[in-house]
């Protein structure tokens, strides 16, 4: 019985990411010390200290196993699909990729998770500016952090880990000639950010612009080129 409560609440309260610890602790000693000095500020940083570990969640998730399928590397809204030069350092050509974006706004979970199974071919860090993640242009001027990942078909996926306005550290766990698993933690951006996927010619979206996405749930793409709604297609 206990055990059984024990795992209810495992899965009801999602885990924190080591990398928060720093962080929430950081929050707690300042939500003692203001409320120490005046007892509204320690409501006040209390719900702040909450929002922190709330951020640094990294909770389980169920992800698709087909080869066929590309997921969603980051939880958030789905704000662009179409076609796109993949970023220089990437070295996947001049020619435009389907390009899906995922925002990830500062109440979403924030663990990045691979798109696909394969070996990294290309990290590749690029520095630049902290503008809103949400335009267009950020995947160009902003800094970022860029992975290729090719798949045992010899296919190549770019993904990348673009920071936004509040966000100013992009982590990323994974080295050049790793083999990564599709749906496998690989990297944590701080605090809202960006995540774009370049799939290769003859991938079909499976996702809209508005759609909400679930990372190493939801599934973004279709490396067979399949029929899905709605379609668009990158030749």
């Amino acid at each position: 019985m206990l055990s059984s409560v024990l795992d209810s609440v495992r899965r009801a309260i999602p885990p924190i990411h080591p990398d928060g610890y720093k962080f929430i602790a950081a929050f707690a000693v300042v939500t003692l010390l203001l409320g120490w000095l005046w007892g509204p500020l320690f409501w006040i940083f209390l719900a702040l200290t909450l929002w922190c570990a709330y951020f640094f969640r990294d909770p389980l998730r169920v992800t698709p196993v087909d080869a066929r399928f590309v997921v969603a590397p980051a939880d958030g809204i789905v704000s662009f699909v179409g076609a796109a030069v993949p970023p220089a350092e990437l070295g996947l050509g001049p020619s435009p990729r389907l390009r899906v974006s995922i925002f990830l706004s500062v109440f979403d979970c924030h663990i990045n998770r691979a798109p696909a199974s394969g070996r990294l071919t290309r990290v590749a860090y690029k520095a630049g500016k902290f503008i809103n993640a949400e335009l267009d242009k950020a995947s160009e001027d902003n800094e970022r952090n860029g992975l290729v990942i090719e798949t045992a078909n010899g296919e190549e996926i770019g993904v990348v880990q673009i920071a936004g306005l509040v966000a100013r550290r992009i982590l990323c766990f994974v080295r050049e000639g790793e083999t990564v698993m599709v749906g496998e933690r690989f990297g944590l951006i701080r605090f809202g950010s960006r995540l774009d996927v370049y799939l290769p010619a003859g991938s079909v979206a499976r996702v809209a612009e508005g759609q909400r996405a679930v990372g190493g749930e939801t599934v973004v793409g279709d490396l067979s080129g399949e029929a899905a709604s709605p379609i668009i297609r990158v030749s």
